[in-house]
């Protein structure tokens, strides 16, 4: 027991001297669209499976850079594309760098209908006191009616036709009014002047005599 116990430890010191082992590198790349090459990817999630699943967000621009060992195994993960995984490998000389591809991912969600009735009474209810919208006829018929044209033509601006009637009606009254004799006998001002003229008649005529 105490050998298998030995073993062990050896086996899992062995271990962790061989990760310890791993030479460091520095991993830089740009993730890109791999639909189009020249669209990248921002902010996306890397993370190294390989030591504590450390995680790295990507800029902006897709660019990432980061310290890794060799052989560690690095995801790519973003939000509609899938996953992908990349193997650094050995003997890079402390540097490595990748373009990293995603495919876009479409997730197709099941249809999902939403109704405004909360129980299957409101609908009937709602149903039965529905107001049918009317068809084409009676839209026309509503058109074409005396009040709908009354209105119409309150609210709309005149159109040449009618403006050239009323100027040539306004054009009419004033050469008639122009060159009509207005009665005297129906304006109070001639009355009181003639009333005024016959009074003075009269003072003239008694100075006289």
């Amino acid at each position: 027991m105490r050998k298998l116990i030995g073993i062990l430890f050896l086996l899992i010191s062995f271990s962790a001297f061989a990760q310890k082992e791993k030479p460091l590198v520095q991993f830089t790349g740009i993730i890109y669209n791999a639909d189009s090459l020249k669209t990248v990817v921002p902010y996306v999630s890397v993370t190294n499976k390989s030591y504590h699943n450390a995680v790295t967000v990507a800029s902006y621009n897709g660019y990432f850079s980061f310290v890794a060992h060799e052989q560690d195994t690095i995801s790519f993960t973003a939000v509609g594309y899938a996953p992908t995984t990349v193997v650094i490998p050995a003997n890079v000389n402390k540097s490595y760098t990748a373009q990293i591809h995603l495919k876009p991912q479409i997730t197709n969600l099941p249809t999902f209908h939403v109704f405004p009735w909360a129980t299957t009474d409101e609908f009937r209810k709602d149903f039965v006191t529905a107001k049918i919208a009317d068809d084409d006829l009676e839209i026309a018929r509503k058109n074409v009616s005396r009040a709908s044209i009354a209105a119409i033509s309150n609210t709309l601006a005149r159109d040449g036709q009618e403006i050239q009637s009323a100027n040539a009606q306004q054009m009419h009254t004033n050469i008639v009014n122009s060159h009509s004799i207005t009665n005297p006998l129906l304006n109070p001002l001639a009355w009181g002047s003639l009333i005024k003229q016959i009074a003075d008649g009269d003072k003239s005529k008694s100075s006289g005599n």
